[in-house]
């Protein structure tokens, strides 16, 4: 189905500023923390992650941009370099959820 319409960017959704509440603040200290060291290749990117939720009532798309700004702030590359993503979601036990992720070139 091809809708001939501009996509409305998370950006153009809200009115005013946005300010991170703590819980994101501690998550991205959280993460960047356990992030590993990567080279990012240059060049067009693909995104592929794998969310694992513990709730089958998680959405799989709430979790990404957050994630994504992360990933920019800690690999120091602009997320507009991103033109195809792969996003999975798994259902895991309680305690047991995860993210894995991969960055590359296309």
């Amino acid at each position: 189905m091809y809708l001939k319409i501009k996509p409305l960017s998370v950006n153009q959704v809200w009115q005013g500023k946005r300010f991170k509440t703590k819980t994101y603040k501690d998550y991205e200290k959280n993460v960047l923390a356990i992030l590993p060291n990567l080279k990012i290749p240059e060049g067009n990117l693909k995104l592929i992650i794998t969310f694992g939720f513990s709730s089958k009532l998680s959405d799989w798309d709430n979790p990404i941009k957050p994630f994504q700004d992360i990933l920019q702030k800690k690999y120091k590359f602009n997320d507009s370099r991103v033109y195809k993503a792969e996003i999975e979601k798994v259902i895991v036990n309680k305690g047991l959820e995860f993210i894995e992720f991969s960055i590359e070139k296309i």
